[in-house]
């Protein structure tokens, strides 16, 4: 989801850091085209109208939409909504603030909401529905999501009955980065399972080398990487259905699944022989920041890292991130070849008005006609929007994210904290991740974890 930094995590990740028939050429919908370098501006194309004209007339309308992407990311956005302007002759008013999730509830809570927020998790959605003022999406919003999502996707904001938002953009958070070159001197291949990816790594580590390297430092949010791989594995270990019931707590937190699931990901960051490549001993992940850490793969000093495809941001300009380049990801595997389990996250767009030129641009986000114009816009954005051409994302990590999500045989789960309590995801998840890092034991950290979750 970088570059959309909504979140705190997300936040944190960058401190250190078409459908043919619908869009271009149809003069109707607007006067888009070449600029004078004869080059195509994405923002400025036209679009096939048709799908907004069943609102009325909305010229000279406006529709507010306030969001925690700032500087620089929403250069892209507001760009994305032109070909919609153009179109309708309605006015977007975007308004990014960094204190967003707090001031969205604020806003909700007081009567004062924008007519659209983009909300970085589903608990955050369901909070803004408990407040009365949020509105339902309407049904061309919904279908399309129907038809463009994993049904996964609309169950995160679909409350008591009723869907609220459509999915925007993504992350996928399944991935281990890699020097290229030195698995093509050492002659590693990319493993297709977790049974290769042990064996990879003991591989390595008996050529003097240790294998991963991690850091999970990120001030107040200081132990979230580690919820991150938790949740990976307990999607491969206990499979996506156990996964729900453990995020929804209708099986406990510390139960048999999640103490396998936190055990296999000890196996990895709890094993002196695998850890931490450049950066000391087990105990140094507590106090290496999450940014840090893979930057040892540069460095020659670490083979593995896992994080997200957002962290492609934390590299210095001068690295090529490629699969030709000096770092590089491949898909953190499944128990076998033929299973994909995808955790990642994302954002929704939420309503608080259901006036025409609101549903209007709702529809639009959430159409294959945006999700194109926005990706030709955007280097460090892509979406789990099936119609989505993957030619368009405009570098090599989105693409291989891009993939990733839009594989058919992709299992998607969104981040498991993200959707928990806060209490859970945000509070006792880290602290007990950290001091787990630090020498707690298993059942002691889940034990802590599930005293946590609210009565």
């Amino acid at each position: 989801m970088f570059g959309q930094p909504t979140s705190p995590r997300i936040r944190a990740a960058l401190a250190g850091t078409l459908s043919a028939g619908l869009i271009f050429g149809l003069a109707a919908c607007g006067d888009g085209g070449d600029d004078e370098s004869g080059s195509t501006d994405a923002s400025a194309s036209a679009i096939d109208c048709a799908p907004y004209t069943k609102f009325g007339d909305i010229k000279g309308k406006t529709v507010t939409i306030y969001t925690g992407i700032v500087t620089p990311e929403d250069t892209p956005h507001i760009e994305s909504y032109k070909p919609f302007e153009n179109c309708t002759g309605a006015t977007i008013k975007y308004e990014g603030d960094k204190s967003f999730e707090t001031q969205i509830l604020v806003r909700a809570r007081a009567g004062n909401p924008p007519d659209l927020a983009i909300v970085p998790q589903p608990g955050l959605v369901k909070q803004l529905v408990s407040t009365g003022k949020a509105v339902a999406a309407p049904q061309e919003v919904s279908d399309n999501v129907d038809k463009f999502w994993d049904k996964a996707w609309k169950s995160y904001t679909t409350i008591d009955g009723k869907f609220y938002g459509a999915p925007l953009g993504a992350s996928v958070k399944s991935l281990v980065w890699y020097s290229p070159q030195e698995f093509k001197d050492g002659g590693y291949t990319v493993p297709t399972t977790l049974d290769e990816l042990k064996a990879l790594s003991d591989k390595i580590a008996a050529s003097g080398k240790k294998p991963w390297c991690a850091g999970i430092a990120s001030g107040d949010a200081t132990g979230w990487p580690v919820t991150d791989w938790m949740e990976d594995f307990m999607l491969r270990t206990a499979g996506p259905e156990k996964y729900d019931d453990w995020v929804s707590h209708k099986i406990p937190f510390n139960g048999p699944e999640a103490t396998a699931a936190l055990d296999a990901v000890g196996g990895y960051l709890k094993n002196d022989a695998y850890v931490n490549g450049g950066l000391g001993d087990v105990k140094s992940i507590a106090t290496t920041t999450f940014q840090d850490a893979g930057l040892q793969i540069i460095d020659g000093n670490c083979s593995l890292h896992r994080q997200a495809s957002f962290y492609a941001a934390n590299f210095d300009k001068s690295t090529k991130v490629a699969e030709d380049g000096d770092v590089f990801a491949f898909y953190l595997p499944g128990p076998d070849a033929n299973t994909k389990p995808v955790l990642g996250a994302g954002e929704f767009v939420v309503a608080f008005a259901d006036r025409p030129e609101v549903k209007a641009f709702q529809t639009y986000l959430s159409s294959d006609v945006w999700a194109n114009t926005k990706a030709k816009l955007s280097s460090g954005w892509v979406s789990a929007n099936k119609g989505l051409d993957p030619n368009n994302l405009t570098n090599p990590i989105d693409k291989l994210a891009g993939t990733i999500l839009l594989d058919p045989k992709a299992t998607f789960r969104f981040d498991g904290s993200d959707q928990m309590p806060a209490a859970v995801g945000s509070d006792a998840f880290w602290k007990q991740s950290t001091a787990w890092i630090t020498g707690q034991d298993t059942a002691t950290t889940l034990n802590n974890i599930e005293k946590a979750w609210p009565k």
